[in-house]
């Protein structure tokens, strides 16, 4: 849609224009009635190795996927929203990846070894090479480095406490340095995808080579339009399928007819009712897993002294306005789990801190103990940023109107200006919705890119909304230089209780990963960060 904005809300108990809680609980019946629609790595762990119509035994054959946004690069330097990961890195490769279990595996690498403190040394494999057969050189790697660390507002950058010297040893060797011990690089490096130096630049790529088990045939950024082809000249097991084809489509009924209809094989991020809808046809399957993506309503910590949401209790008493049970149940039908903590538990290193509580007459307790009445907030939010976005925001209209607070909403439109009004470039707001992915599986990484903010950073814009607590931030880094893993949690943990009394978001979700898939599609494993090999997809039927 267009960059819209929708004034809804009512004050006290008067009348409204947001979702009542009885119109979200009679849509509760209508969903169930499903009517609606570490310290080295050092083993070699690299890759083993519309139409879906496919050549007996599963080999060959095309796969069309439908995602809900738009797929602006091949490269992840400024976005990597989840379902990206699995396109991006077919064509792609970084020096390991995160598997299955979480844990970081070697792919480009053949091995990754910490042999001080503060240095990694790193050999990449004889036998990588590009789609070209060009070899990977350590150049490469050094230039890729460099530019995640020189794009404005870089997703991947924030998440390293600071940025490594890559030092080469020879043709094939590296050490990467930093000024303190970084215990997670080998975790973090799986973020960092290589390219040729030559070909490469501090901004997203939208073409250019790759080492992974497919390459671009065609490519249409503007439209999210991809056609991959088997890479035949790929370094490790080739590719099943003789192409993929990737689009998107705005509006979930779209990609839910596409699917039906057999145009389309996989599409994801669907929302509770699709699900429901979905279940019921025999010939596509939902493939379900928990989730490492935090979702919240984080606020604006860039607000003035005496500004009411720059008081903690006053963010507080918004939480309680939060119906988040009903919220679960009728418009997310259950796939997601309510935050206990600050990062999602599923994440190495998670805290449970506390939980979020209903209880509005508490709300306005507090709000009136801080003087706060007639208060006026704006959300924004980007559509499609999570399933359901647009409905769960007017339900909270609804919500916090019952604690006397009236609220605007502000969608920005998919490939608009999100990221300028992150920084508040685009204008004032006060709670923003927001996901945030995680894929490294490590709860450091999501608290060394989120709250872990100096006045360095803020002065460019690039913390996360403000959030600047310099206490936070050194319990962050301490961490981040602590290989002893028993106090590198203690230390996490002391920063996760600290965030949580702040209360930097009104609430947060961690959804589980749900796609759907017509069943002749198979071998398809979804991780916990919601991303797949494509590699080792197979289409029959």
């Amino acid at each position: 849609m267009s960059d819209t904005t929708r004034t809804t809300g009512r004050t006290g108990t008067g009348s409204g224009q947001g979702i009542s809680r009885r119109a979200l609980l009679q849509l509760a019946g209508i969903v169930g009635a499903g009517t609606v629609v570490g310290s080295a790595l050092t083993a070699c762990a690299g890759p083993q190795g519309g139409s879906g119509a496919a050549s007996g035994g599963g080999a060959g054959g095309k796969l069309s996927i439908v995602l809900n946004r738009n797929l602006v690069s091949l490269d992840n330097k400024l976005n990597q929203y989840d379902a990206a990961v699995t396109v991006q890195r077919a064509v792609r490769q970084a020096l390991t990846r995160i598997g299955g279990d979480l844990r970081p595996e070697l792919v480009l690498a053949e091995s990754f070894t910490l042999t001080d403190p503060t240095t990694w040394t790193v050999k990449l494999r004889g036998d990588i090479h590009y789609s070209d057969k060009s070899p990977v050189t350590v150049e490469d790697v050094e230039t890729a480095l460099k530019y995640y660390f020189e794009v404005k507002a870089s997703f991947v950058a924030s998440q390293f406490v600071e940025r490594p010297t890559l030092t080469k040893i020879d043709d094939r060797s590296f050490t990467l340095t930093t000024t303190r011990p970084l215990v997670t690089l080998d975790s973090l490096m799986s973020n960092i995808l290589i390219t040729p130096a030559k070909a490469n630049k501090p901004e997203e790529l939208r073409d250019g080579l790759g080492t992974g088990p497919y390459t671009v045939a065609s490519a249409d950024s503007g439209t999210g339009t991809y056609r991959l082809v088997r890479n035949e000249n790929y370094w490790g097991e080739k590719a099943l399928l003789d192409e993929v084809n990737i689009s998107y489509q705005e509006e979930e009924g779209s990609r839910v007819i596409a699917i039906t209809s057999g145009q389309a094989d996989v599409i994801d991020t669907i929302t509770p009712e699709s699900a429901a809808a979905l279940k019921r046809n025999s010939d596509i399957e939902l493939v379900q897993r928990p989730g490492t993506r935090l979702i919240h309503l984080f606020y604006n910590f860039r607000k003035p002294p005496g500004h009411p949401l720059a008081n903690p209790r006053v963010r507080e008493a918004l939480s309680h306005a939060v119906d988040h049970d009903s919220l679960i149940a009728s418009l997310m039908n259950g796939v997601v789990t309510s935050a206990e903590g600050v990062v999602p538990k599923t994440l190495a290193g998670f805290t449970p801190t506390g939980q979020y509580t209903f209880d509005p007459a508490k709300a306005k307790q507090l709000l009136a103990a801080e003087g706060v009445s007639n208060l006026s907030l704006t959300f924004i939010w980007e559509e499609s940023e999570f399933a359901g976005a647009a409905r769960v925001m007017e339900a909270l209209v609804s919500m916090l109107a019952d604690v006397g607070v009236t609220v605007k909403l502000k969608e920005i439109p998919k490939g608009g200006e999100i990221n300028a009004w992150r920084r508040g470039e685009a204008g004032d707001w006060d709670v923003l919705g927001n996901g945030y992915g995680n894929q490294t599986g490590l709860a450091i990484t999501n608290l060394q890119g989120q709250y872990a903010g100096t006045a360095a950073k803020e002065k460019t814009r690039d913390t996360y909304h403000g959030f600047v607590f310099p206490e936070i931030t050194s319990l962050i880094d301490q961490a981040g230089s602590e290989p002893d893993e028993a106090k590198r949690n203690a230390l996490l943990k002391q920063a996760q209780e600290q965030i949580w009394a702040l209360w930097p978001a009104m609430w947060a979700w961690t959804p589980d990963n749900v796609l759907a898939k017509r069943k002749r599609v198979t071998a398809l494993d979804l991780s916990p960060a919601n991303s797949y090999d494509l590699a080792k997809v197979r289409v029959s039927g």
